[in-house]
């Protein structure tokens, strides 16, 4: 049985990964870290590394995905397989840059539960704004708060373009991503998987930027194949 590290987005804690962790418990032994310690992209996937197993399989969700691939650069030998779901191996452009700052601002300036109203939209599909799913965001991204939150968000803005890592990574690369994603590009996931050895690229119907809690069984169907890969 292998060993699996799921690391959670910007927005979630490990209640995010909740369907995985119960429907992959025949195939894997899981850990979900908190991901709540470091300032910049390094040391936090630093302390991620330092909790895991000696040789793990890796899957990172949105800002999961950034945390995973700095992994990957720290300790490429002890990662057996990467899954990248709704995410891009690709730096931040300026535009991008500019909104974390904007938000950061927001949640200094008290406004954290604006900023997660604000991103409900891109962060899930249309047809879900209103329905018990976006009140479970909210809960989760509560759970979180304003200063992890503000905390990820500093980190991100340091994480380095990872595309070099993929071209040498020869183990199974899987990209994930849900067809509405209005976050990460159906571009980004498919030069994931075209720029590793043994890439493949799925994409998930229906399906806004929430792929593991919008579409669960998918999700984590895809999983099991790519843990069997």
């Amino acid at each position: 049985m292998q060993d699996l590290v799921l690391v959670p987005g910007l927005v979630c804690d490990g209640a995010v990964w909740a369907h995985q962790v119960e429907y992959l418990r025949d195939v894997a032994r899981m850990t979900v870290p908190p991901v709540t310690a470091g300032i910049t992209m390094a040391e936090m996937a630093a302390g991620v590394l330092a909790e895991a197993p000696p040789r793990f399989a890796l899957a990172g969700f949105s800002m999961g995905g950034y945390v995973a691939l700095e992994m990957l650069r720290q300790a490429p030998r002890r990662v057996t397989r990467l899954a990248l779901l709704d995410t891009s191996a690709r730096g931040d452009t300026a535009e991008k840059t500019a909104w974390r700052e904007r938000v950061i601002a927001l949640c200094e300036g008290g406004r954290y539960a604006q900023v997660i109203e604000d991103m409900l939209p891109i962060l899930l599909h249309a047809d879900r704004q209103r329905d018990p799913l976006a009140d479970f965001v909210r809960a989760m991204a509560q759970r979180v708060g304003g200063a992890t939150y503000v905390l990820r968000q500093r980190a991100l803005m340091t994480r380095l373009d990872g595309r070099d890592l993929l071209r040498a990574a020869d183990i199974p690369v899987r990209a994930i991503m849900g067809r509405q994603d209005a976050m990460s590009t159906h571009e980004a996931h498919a030069e994931i998987a075209r720029l590793a050895p043994r890439g493949r690229f799925s994409v998930i119907e229906e399906c806004g930027h929430m792929c593991v809690i919008e579409r669960p069984h998918a999700a984590t169907a895809l999983l099991r194949d790519w843990l069997a890969d």
